[in-house]
């Protein structure tokens, strides 16, 4: 799998930039960048909750390899329905044209395999229910893909769902 680079860009933390500095993007207001709990994540942000005895949201940033289509379903294998019904069913996604990017975007509800150590590093899933996930995969016409992934708690996530957005419909390409 390739990696690419994701580094901070300014002292608060809250800029940062992918694809070698080429893109650059400001998480919001209240998410504190954290170091990152697995070696291939680049960047990292922990989320306030929102709700008393609730996890905190966590938003990855990572550049690596596959085709969106076969992320995206792999994200919806992270995620059951209490229901029985396809993830891939009650999922949105759209695509976006931000920065000379095509960008997916991908919401997911329901419940959550939450893999500790990582999605490749094997282990035992945690099922979180109620859980949500909105992601963002940003193509760059030269310097590959970057996913941006934040989930946690559906309650967590909705509060600050704007914010996700904003951040992912701000990217700016930096000229470098």
């Amino acid at each position: 799998m390739l990696f690419r680079s994701a580094r901070q860009a300014d002292g608060e933390g809250r800029a940062f930039t992918i694809a070698d500095g080429g893109f650059s993007l400001s998480a919001p207001e209240g998410w504190k960048r954290v170091q990152p709990k697995s070696s291939i994540v680049e960047t990292e942000f922990a989320i306030p909750s929102d709700g008393e005895g609730l996890q905190p949201g966590r938003m990855t940033v990572m550049g690596a390899g596959g085709s969106v289509q076969a992320n995206v379903d792999r994200w919806y294998g992270q995620f059951s329905q209490p229901d029985g019904s396809a993830t891939k069913d009650k999922a949105a996604t759209k695509s976006l044209k931000l920065a000379g990017c095509t960008v997916t975007l991908v919401d997911i509800t329901g419940t959550y395999k939450d893999a500790p150590a990582g999605p490749f590093a094997g282990g035992k899933a945690v099922d979180r229910p109620d859980y949500r996930m909105m992601a963002a995969i940003v193509e760059t016409p030269d310097r590959g893909n970057y996913f941006l992934k934040f989930y946690g708690p559906g309650k967590t996530v909705a509060g600050h769902a704007d914010g996700f957005r904003a951040m992912v419909e701000g990217l700016v390409a930096t000229g470098k």
